[in-house]
């Protein structure tokens, strides 16, 4: 299997940005005092960014998706953020297995 050299190009681009974001980020706050309140925005952001990507399972068709949602939400109240996202992708990809 080969890679279309745009789907490459596209990869690398996404992996750039992604990496600018964050050397940006770290580079303007890294001199600064933060407040608590800013703390507490940015301590929320990657939930926010969990809940934008399963979102859309909230009205998917499939038995699948919306059990691995429900699995997903007892995980986030109980463990920290990676293992929810470790316990969301292997309940999804093992109830999409099983189901077909």
């Amino acid at each position: 299997m080969t890679i279309n050299n745009l789907h490459l190009v596209t990869i690398l681009l996404m992996a750039l940005a992604t990496y600018a974001t964050r050397v940006i980020g770290y580079a303007a706050l890294s001199n600064r005092t933060l407040s608590a309140r800013t703390r507490a925005v940015l301590d929320a952001a990657p939930a926010c960014v969990l809940l934008a990507v399963i979102a859309p399972a909230f009205v998917a068709p499939k038995p699948a998706d919306v059990i691995a949602l429900a699995i997903t939400v007892v995980a986030a109240t109980r463990l920290p953020m990676i293992a929810t996202v470790t316990v969301a992708m292997v309940a999804s990809a093992s109830l999409r297995w099983l189901t077909g």
